[in-house]
């Protein structure tokens, strides 16, 4: 059996009760054309894996432990709500915090080993998705403000189960930095 990770930063429950009450906002969109990620379901994703075995997965949870040692607790701040993608037509509505040096850094060397992926690293730029929506959806630009940090001292490497009513995600494995 294969099972679908990825490595992600979760979220702390105030900074998750903050953003579902955002999403209340926008409670009289269509449900059939949009998709809000679930509370407990919020998170920023540093690396997505795909599917995997099982002796792929151990490797991987051995790979985040060695990773996650070289690199100290850090601070993100999401400073607001925007559509996403930049720069693309919008499908989804996000939380975007500014760019991080030590995120980056953490992001590019996961990346790097898990994915053997060379190259330089730019600032990483977190973002939380908080929902997905058809295309044509929404034409308003979205720009609220959001002022939330979130400490930084565990990454984890999460199992994703896709259903019919949304992704279902749990911890395999909780890693300490430092």
């Amino acid at each position: 059996m294969k099972r679908r990770l990825f490595i992600a930063i979760n979220l702390p429950e105030g900074v998750r009760k903050k953003l579902a009450e955002y999403q209340g906002k926008w409670i009289n969109l269509p449900n059939d054309k949009i998709r809000w990620v679930k509370k407990y379901n919020l998170h920023i994703t540093l690396v997505f894996v795909g599917y995997v075995s099982d002796d792929e997965m151990y490797e991987i949870i051995n790979t985040v432990k060695e990773t996650a040692k070289k690199h100290e607790p850090f601070m993100i701040n999401l400073e607001r709500i925007i559509l996403g993608p930049p720069n693309r037509t919008p499908r989804m509505f996000w939380a975007e915090g500014e760019k991080s040096q030590e995120l980056a850094d953490l992001q590019g060397d996961l990346q790097e080993k898990i994915e053997q992926r060379h190259g330089a690293r730019h600032a990483f730029r977190p973002h939380v998705n908080l929902a997905r929506f058809k295309q044509g959806l929404l034409t308003a630009q979205v720009n609220e403000p959001l002022k939330s940090q979130i400490p930084v001292e565990t990454i984890e490497v999460m199992q994703s189960i896709l259903k019919r009513t949304g992704a279902e995600y749990s911890i395999l494995e909780s890693v300490e930095l430092g």
